[in-house]
């Protein structure tokens, strides 16, 4: 070991590893941006210009990585007309006129947030923008982003009628007598998306350094950005890390998810394999493949084995879809699978699941197992036959664990409308564990919060920090090592960071401090613990 004196020195423990071990330490070292020491050996390391950071009880463990993020939309919406937090619609109309009024020079009004709790059935109308804002069209996403609400200028300016047929992706909202009522789910969301004002490329790194400023405060020091190089309606936003990563700005370690065109076939591989050498700058690299599979169960679009229910309880016809042909899916995943790239499948209902399980299964037949690291992101349902799959193929779960607690949206619009056995099926944490299957985590942000203490609260409770229901499928729940490991080391894992995501001699210092040590409280009191300091390759980025 070098007698060189350390540029940082963490004492006063505890220090929290995540290595397979779970080991513990009270002291760490720093120096040149790597960690150099753990334990009495830190100590010997201490030098005149040594900076001394007295944990004085804190906990400092691994920086937080995010593997399923939209940072730069994020960080867009954040200077947009925002309705997040909130599921009362008149607050809802409060900031939709105060937005209107505050951009009076403002095309049209663009934002979002919205829950489907606060409407009947989870459909709001362009009736009730139309008393907010009738001179300008208004687009404002959901909260989970596969759904959209406009008003009459909106639905007039894209032609949308009684005539206009819902696009094969997608549903257009309608009335018993087959009239538009204002909302769009999934690829109907284009036919107004498609005409919103562009977003400037300046717009898209202000977004994008919002977003990181963000996320640095929640203690993530890495992230998977779940969609690069978009179409299908959203902007490309690759321009923004690019700009990021060449000037600097970029503190963040990112990997870059290329978009799959679910319209389109193999002949788009070719361009994925340009856009991977182009769009690998610094800090960013676009090695892994996006590939949206179905929808969600909300709107009744994520791909189910057994169909939905009906607002009486009765069988439909409707099991989801799925945005890509599931043989075909097998060849394109084989093919991107020999080419190096990682894919990172949405698959939210168990027969979307199902699909992109056996897409990974016949990559492996074909190419055997290379170190591609595939992983599925949501697994709302996974049936019970599949879980074992994930350990067997060396696929991932990619847990976005504030989604599995009783809140309106489960319980009004999700469990009532499950088909079969379905709703005992969801977010199988636990089972999944328990079959070997490596865990990592993300946020899904802007769809929920981007705070990992957040969602580690609810892996481990099973229910909402502060909430008094009841948990939810509490035989799924994690304990708060394997929770804090899903989102720190097996977020490393499958974001190919392998000198980070744990705390040993030689890994990069991107290192977070709480404001308390978590296990020295009690399990419900978790998501009240704050992040204190973090520190990317040893360079202070936050300060609580």
């Amino acid at each position: 070991m070098s007698e060189a004196p350390a540029d940082l020195l963490f004492t006063g423990g505890p220090v929290l590893t995540t290595d397979p071990a779970r080991s513990r330490s009270r002291s760490l070292a720093v120096r040149a941006g790597r960690i150099v020491a753990l334990g009495p050996d830190a100590h010997a390391l201490r030098g005149p210009k040594t900076e001394i950071v007295d944990l004085n009880g804190r906990l400092l463990l691994p920086g937080f990585q995010d593997a399923h993020v939209h940072a730069v939309f994020g960080g867009l919406e954040l200077g947009l007309c925002d309705l997040t937090g909130t599921t009362d619609r008149d607050e809802y109309a409060r900031r939709i006129r105060a937005y209107a009024d505050a951009n009076p020079g403002a095309e049209w009004i663009v934002g979002g947030g919205w829950a489907m709790e606060s409407f009947p059935g989870g459909v709001p109308t362009a009736e009730i923008l139309d008393r907010i804002v009738a001179d300008r069209p208004v687009y404002l996403t959901n909260k989970d982003h596969h759904g959209a609400w406009v008003n009459t200028p909106a639905l007039e300016r894209a032609g949308i009628t009684r005539d206009t047929p819902d696009p094969s992706d997608g549903v257009i909202n309608r009335d018993v007598g087959g009239n538009p009522v204002g909302a769009l789910q999934e690829g109907a969301m284009a036919l107004v998306g498609a005409l919103l004002p562009d977003v400037t490329a300046a717009d898209r790194l202000a977004g994008l350094l919002r977003a990181q400023a963000l996320l640095h405060s929640f203690g993530v020091t890495a992230w998977q950005d779940a969609m690069v190089g978009a179409t299908n309606g959203y902007p490309d936003i690759a321009d923004a890390y690019l700009t990021a990563a060449r000037e600097g700005l970029l503190t963040a370690s990112v990997v870059g998810a290329l978009w799959w065109d679910r319209d389109g076939d193999a002949s788009q591989i070719p361009g994925l394999v340009e856009k991977r050498e182009r769009y690998t700058v610094g800090r960013l690299r676009c090695g892994s493949i996006k590939i949206m599979q179905d929808g969600v169960a909300e709107n009744f679009t994520a791909g189910m084995t057994a169909p939905y229910r009906d607002a009486c309880g009765g069988t439909t016809t409707n099991a989801g879809l799925s945005f890509v042909d599931p043989i075909a899916l097998r060849g394109y995943v084989t093919e991107l699978d020999a080419l190096g790239f990682q894919v990172h499948f949405h698959a939210l209902g168990d027969r979307a699941v199902r699909e992109a399980l056996d897409a990974v299964e016949a990559a492996r037949t074909a190419n055997g197992y290379r170190d591609t690291r595939p992983h599925l992101a949501h697994l709302q349902v996974v049936h019970p036959d599949d879980v074992p799959r994930f350990r067997r193929l060396g696929a991932s779960a990619n847990l976005q664990a504030l989604w599995a607690a009783h809140e309106p949206q489960m319980d009004d619009l999700t469990i009532p409308f499950l088909g079969g056995d379905l709703a005992t099926h969801q977010y199988p944490f636990g089972d999944l564990l328990r079959a070997g299957a490596t865990l990592v985590a993300g946020s899904d942000w802007p769809v929920t919060t981007a705070d990992p203490l957040q969602a580690v609260h609810v892996a481990v409770n099973r229910r909402l920090p502060g909430s008094e229901r009841p948990p939810f499928l509490p035989e799924q729940r994690l304990d708060l090592g394997t929770a804090l490991a899903a989102y720190t080391a097996g977020s490393a894992y499958v974001n190919h960071l392998d000198d980070t995501g744990t705390l040993r001699v030689g890994n990069r210092a991107d290192l977070v401090v709480l404001d308390r040590d978590p296990f020295d409280h009690p399990a419900d009191e978790i998501g009240a613990t704050s992040v204190a300091l973090t520190y990317v390759d040893g360079t202070l980025v936050y300060e609580g």
